[in-house]
């Protein structure tokens, strides 16, 4: 029965398809999660760069999103464009994770993270509560989702990928632990940046493995 099905042209036609839209949407997704650090570093910091009053100790990132001219255009704008890019990200991770159900678990969270970017760069600090669910919203799903991804990696046998998942998601929650025990600055600049840096690599490398497996 099964190779009488890959003898039909319909059927034989019809999983070429698939795996024709499957290697585009991995490429495609690849390049995003390649893109996706670059596009919003480079933003935050020319954002940072034009406005000579930020300080790291005593501002938000976000503070950014309110100043006049090209700095807020910058840092919202880049965020919303890195969001983008981010919930195309996710879409390859949908794929690249086979788990049935904690694999989608841990992409739906990681979505949800990446809409949450694109809702800051939206929403900016003039927009309140709204700003800060959606700031809580990222800083939370993004380590959570990561967490969840452990364990999808590592059920399907993927054990060195899960580990540095692991610490990835470690490291993204520390700056934040450490904030709420022992507040060391006074405003969130610092764990902001550290937090979302420390998700680079990680992102990067899932990058390249899903443009390796296209």
């Amino acid at each position: 029965m099964h190779k009488s099905l890959k003898r039909n042209p319909t059927i034989r036609k019809r999983l070429n398809n698939e795996v024709s839209t499957l290697t585009r949407i991995l490429k495609a997704a690849g390049i995003a999660g390649i893109a996706t650090p670059f596009t919003a570093f480079s933003c935050i910091l020319a954002a940072i760069a034009l406005w000579p009053h930020f300080n790291w100790t005593s501002n938000a990132l976000s503070d950014l999103g309110v100043q006049w001219g090209l700095t807020a255009t910058l840092f919202d704008g880049g965020l919303v464009v890195s969001g983008l890019l981010c919930m195309v990200f996710a879409l390859g991770l949908w794929f690249f994770s086979s788990t049935k159900l904690l694999g989608k678990l841990a992409t739906c969270l990681f979505f949800l993270a990446c809409v949450a970017i694109v809702a800051i760069g939206v929403f900016n600090e003039t927009f309140s509560p709204t700003h800060y669910v959606v700031s809580v919203m990222l800083f939370v799903m993004m380590p959570v989702s990561l967490l969840v991804f452990v364990g999808a990696f590592w059920l399907e046998g993927k054990h060195k990928l899960s580990v540095f998942t692991l610490a990835t998601g470690l490291a993204a929650a520390f700056p934040w632990l450490l904030q709420f025990t022992i507040h060391y600055v006074s405003n969130v600049a610092i764990p902001e940046f550290v937090s979302v840096l420390v998700v680079a690599p990680w992102a990067i490398e899932l990058g390249i493995l899903m443009l390796k497996s296209a």
